[in-house]
């Protein structure tokens, strides 16, 4: 086991693996940029170094002050937290060629699935179930027309390298697939430096289904369960439970072992995620996500399990503590994600925080970097705080949902608490009849930018 790890992150998610590590008697690292400096997680953690200036790409990306914090401080291995370098296979190769284990999957694996042809064929050739669309990418419009034409629209063309939504656009017909074809190009390439694109058929009523998977490395892998991220806002999560309201256990026994299967043949090794749309009983696949997800913590909820302890204790060469055969779900748990931003348009709103309270009682969990006088920089993801809770059926956790976010307290800048409030006071969330467009229509009569 590891005598010490550096967490490549920061805020809530580094906090998170600075308290699993902690359990497990391992000493942690925080690197932090000098914006940072009075950050949770440089307190929280046993030792803290500085990388570098406010800007991402000169501080949390940047590789070559990460690996030098790790070998001054006699880190032997980096835990990436989720988003910055988390799926890079090159910094993962890197970490690998100075001898630094990497907590979670091979580079290899990360380069596959970071590439969503790539990654849609593997699935395909895994039995996974994919979305009807182009065999790789899609070279022309002249081409884009062809499949438009023989798939049916509408379809959806999306970058090759794209992720959170960027470099993805709709075509509803004929005539407007020049404009959503050259568009996703235009985003790919300035986004990720990739202009490459494909194609799918769109659904139109789809729910967004995640499959957590998690593998030894060594051809064992098991599946916990689905989660149900369809509540989303411009292809952003800010809503997700487990397990879904329209899942049955039969599904999810199939979806689930289909997954597990498919990991376990290519050895893959920590946690990831098999992001599918869900519509009329059947999955497509969409992407996997070779990271922890940010809505970890409803696994955790309903399974009773640490999912960065299990990543760290694989990666150090142990088995997982657990098998398919031990996990069973247990109620029903729902996490919202916080943001520090204005409503209506959801704007930025970086600040110093005059008040802060963490709700709490029974079933409720708190993940926040988040203190009194904390002053929130401007320079990164607007995220402040995951609030989530379990109750022992879907109508307790929402009712538990509704009671924590009165007790919280945030003051001195605005958060997005307020569409929580709003949204639960709507049939259609505690009936669960949603869809991944329910959001955006549901905010377009009731918030409009």
């Amino acid at each position: 086991m590891f005598d010490k790890i550096l967490i490549a992150n920061r805020g809530e998610i580094a906090l998170r693996v600075i308290r699993a590590a902690r359990e497990m008697g391992i000493k942690t690292v925080a690197v932090h940029s000098t914006a940072d400096s009075d950050a949770m997680h440089v307190r929280m953690a046993d030792e803290s170094v500085c990388i570098g200036p406010p800007p991402s790409p000169q501080s949390y990306l940047s590789v070559p002050a990460i690996i030098s914090a790790c070998e001054i401080t006699g880190a032997q291995a980096i835990h990436p937290g989720y988003g910055f370098l988390s799926e890079n296979a090159e910094f993962v190769q890197i970490v690998e060629d100075h001898g630094i284990t990497f907590i979670g999957p091979t580079a290899e694996h990360i380069r596959i699935m970071g590439d969503k042809i790539t990654a849609k064929e593997t699935m395909k050739a895994l039995g996974v179930p994919c979305v009807p669309g182009s065999d790789g990418g899609v070279p022309d419009l002249a081409t884009a027309k062809k499949i438009g034409e023989e798939f049916g629209y509408p379809v959806i063309i999306k970058a090759t390298a794209g992720g959170g939504g960027r470099g993805m656009k709709v075509a509803q017909n004929a005539a407007e697939m020049e404009s959503a074809f050259m568009t996703a190009r235009a985003e790919g390439k300035a986004a990720f430096g990739n202009d490459e694109v494909y194609i799918e058929k769109y659904l139109t009523t789809p729910r967004h289904i995640e499959i957590q998977v998690f593998g030894d490395g060594k051809g064992k892998a098991v599946h916990l369960g689905e989660r149900d991220c369809s509540l989303q806002r411009r292809h952003q999560k800010v809503f997700e439970e487990a397990p879904g309201p329209a899942i049955s256990p039969e599904e999810r026994a199939k979806i689930g072992k289909t997954c597990a299967d498919a990991v376990a043949k290519i050895n893959y090794i920590g946690a990831g995620t098999i992001e599918f749309l869900y519509e009329n009983g059947e999955f497509y696949f969409i992407e996997m996500n070779t990271r922890l997800q940010v809505e970890h913590p409803v696994t955790e909820g309903i399974f009773g399990v640490d999912l960065v302890r299990e990543q760290i204790l694989v990666a150090a060469g142990e088995d997982m503590s657990f098998g398919q055969d031990d996990l069973e779900i247990n109620g029903h748990a729902i996490e919202v994600r916080i943001n520090a931003e204005k409503l209506p348009n959801f704007s930025p709103c970086p600040g110093k925080i005059s008040a802060y309270h963490a709700p709490g009682g029974l079933g409720v969990r708190m993940d926040s970097a988040l203190y009194d006088g904390y002053s929130i920089p401007p320079y990164y993801d607007s995220l402040i705080a995951k609030l989530i809770v379990q109750g022992r059926d879907r109508a307790e956790a929402l009712a538990r949902l509704e009671r924590a976010l009165g007790e919280l307290i945030v003051d001195g800048i605005d958060t997005t608490v307020p569409l929580f409030h709003a949204l639960l006071q709507e049939p259609d969330i505690h009936s669960g009849n949603y869809n991944i467009h329910w959001l955006e229509r549901w905010l377009a009569e009731h918030m409009a930018d």
